[in-house]
């Protein structure tokens, strides 16, 4: 049997599965339930109130101390899982005629799938009864790089591949590229969730956008501690002139996202 076409079949099986559409919804809920927190949590961080991290280490604490914090971080774990498979069935199942984008498409989509792995780690380690640090997680891995060969190099890189993915986050709100993915409603419905997705996802990409320069700053300037992740990459924008402002409208955005991610799981096609 040709490996591919059997990797195809299990993808588009996956896909028609009525259950598993289910689990990859509840995903975008989960992600939406995260960047409120962290969206709540860099508000609270612009008016002063601390609040913990803002990233997604911070957002796993505040759940894990509510009440059901466990089942809760289960059904992170599960969601965010499922929807990477999913994900990773996209870009098995892409055929678009254009090589070029094909591949394009395939890369984003095992990204992406990546990036939710990663975040069901950090509530697998949360629901286990640790504690996930993204901040420290982020210097740590600096400091591996930078201890590499080539380490400035290297480290400079992983800056620029996620400042470019932080833009890239901002070109999709901006030209509502995003609505493509969408089967959306008509009426006022349609122009909210549109509205939420645009401020959502500059928001979104401004602060990875930051925490891009900081991996930059770090190799530069050989500090490994400059890189912390989401939370640093927020608490940076509170360092700026009207900081508390844009860190404000930032965690506002955020929290739009969240709204947007709720929104998503209801109309995303699948």
């Amino acid at each position: 049997m040709n490996p591919n076409n059997s990797a195809s079949s299990a993808a588009r099986a996956a896909q028609d599965s009525t259950a598993f559409r289910v689990l990859a919804r509840v995903g975008y809920v989960v992600l939406g339930i995260l960047h409120l927190l962290i969206g709540a949590i860099a508000i609270s961080i612009a008016t002063g109130g601390g609040g913990g991290d803002a990233d997604q280490g911070g957002a796993m604490d505040q759940i894990q101390k509510s009440p059901a914090g466990a089942v809760l971080l289960w059904i992170i774990v599960i969601g965010l899982i499922a929807l990477a498979i999913w994900q990773i069935a996209e870009a098995i199942v892409e055929r678009d005629p254009d090589t070029k984008k094909k591949w394009g498409y395939r890369i984003k989509f095992l990204g992406t799938a990546a990036a939710y792995l990663a975040i069901a780690g950090t509530a697998l380690v949360s629901a286990l009864g640790g504690q996930s640090q993204s901040s420290e997680s982020s210097q740590s891995f600096s400091a591996r790089l930078l201890a590499a060969p080539a380490g400035v190099a290297l480290l400079v890189t992983v800056g620029l591949i996620v400042g470019a993915i932080g833009i890239a986050f901002i070109v999709r709100g901006i030209t509502r590229a995003f609505k493509k993915h969408l089967v959306l409603p008509s009426g006022s419905a349609r122009t909210g969730i549109i509205a939420f997705g645009v401020a959502g996802y500059i928001a979104k990409g401004v602060a990875v956008a930051v925490a891009g320069v900081l991996f930059i700053i770090a190799a530069l300037t050989h500090d490994p501690e400059t890189a912390g992740g989401l939370d640093a990459a927020l608490r940076a924008l509170a360092g700026l002139p009207f900081g508390a402002v844009i860190l404000w409208t930032v965690g506002a955005g955020l929290v739009l996202y969240g709204l947007f991610c709720f929104a998503r799981a209801r109309y995303a096609r699948m």
